[in-house]
């Protein structure tokens, strides 16, 4: 029997990260419905896109095991075609406790990118003790939770942050709350007049000792008040960042700990270059920073380093 320990639940960072290796990626008409990042040039011939997304990606992957991080990486399939399998945190997270959850997509063709063959490589290698899978369901009705695309997790205080969007359904929020025991923080996230930001992710990340959010982007005072209010009783500096910064991915990071114990914070060349001194100097206290260049993945996926990492909290056996 597998036990675990509330000091084990309360971990913020892993250092076991699954990436998936694209066949095939070119920006994904379905996704641009909603996600003002993205690129509007949709054409899954265009192998020029698909090439430099490629390069890219394995340099990422490079990158990654260079500065000591487990990555376990996946080949995406031929058939069906899944333009955005890169951004697999969207449909899976997992948790010390042994849970794993399969979410629901708002994108038809998203919803292809659910592996089983993943979920049984996670069986065989950590300890799960329950799988939740009401994606199908929630899909019928219209009813959408992206994973830590949607969901800001702070797990070392039991917090979920979540931007609402139609990717982002309050009612699923609370019943993942109900099965996990986190608190629901939530708010409404524009990245202009009128335009929702479709993921709480490219927004606000939440890390050790910090968290990176652009306040700008709350435009309610009283949701705004609330966020910092959150951040501030759970002790996490804030770095706040500009809306020019959120189009540059600067709120898309993530915080891991490598195999040596050391803390880093993972983004884009894009979004480094697009830090302030003062705030590199501020994420420099408690974490390394490391970054890849992304251009063509961030441009035609709207999504950069964070939605690319798919965290594995799970215990090995």
């Amino acid at each position: 029997m597998f036990y675990f320990t509330f000091s084990q639940i309360m971990k913020q960072t892993t250092s076991n990260l699954f990436l998936i290796r694209p066949f095939r990626f070119f920006s994904n008409p379905e996704t641009s419905v909603n996600n003002y990042f993205q690129a509007n040039m949709f054409s899954e011939n265009d192998f020029d896109v698909a090439k430099k997304a490629l390069i890219e990606f394995d340099n990422f992957f490079k990158t990654l095991q260079r500065n000591h991080l487990n990555v376990f990486l996946f080949d995406d399939f031929e058939k069906p075609i899944t333009p955005d399998c890169i951004f697999p945190n969207n449909w899976i997270s997992t948790y010390q406790d042994g849970k794993i959850f399969i979410h629901s997509m708002f994108a038809k063709n998203r919803r292809l990118e659910r592996r089983n063959d993943i979920i049984s490589f996670l069986k065989q290698n950590f300890h799960v003790s329950k799988i939740f899978n009401d994606a199908e369901l929630n899909e019928k009705n219209n009813q959408f939770l992206e994973g830590t695309g949607s969901l800001v997790l702070d797990r070392e205080n039991k917090m979920a942050y979540m931007a609402l969007s139609e990717r982002s359904s309050y009612d699923l929020l609370v019943d993942f709350c109900q099965k996990t025991n986190f608190q629901a923080i939530t708010f409404s996230a524009f990245q202009k007049p009128k335009k929702i930001i479709y993921h709480t992710n490219v927004m606000m990340s939440v890390c050790e000792k910090f968290s990176i959010v652009c306040l700008d982007s709350i435009v309610d005072v009283n949701e705004k008040k609330k966020v910092c209010d959150f951040l501030i009783k759970t002790k996490k500096e804030i770095i706040s960042i500009s809306l020019e910064q959120v189009n540059n991915f600067c709120g898309n990071v993530l915080g891991v700990k490598n195999k040596n114990g050391e803390s880093l914070l993972v983004m884009s060349t894009n979004a480094f270059n697009s830090f302030t001194k003062n705030q590199k100097k501020i994420i420099n206290r408690s974490c390394k920073i490391v970054h890849s260049p992304l251009d063509t993945i961030e441009k035609y996926g709207g999504g950069g380093a964070r939605c690319m990492l798919a965290e594995i909290f799970l215990n090995k056996i």
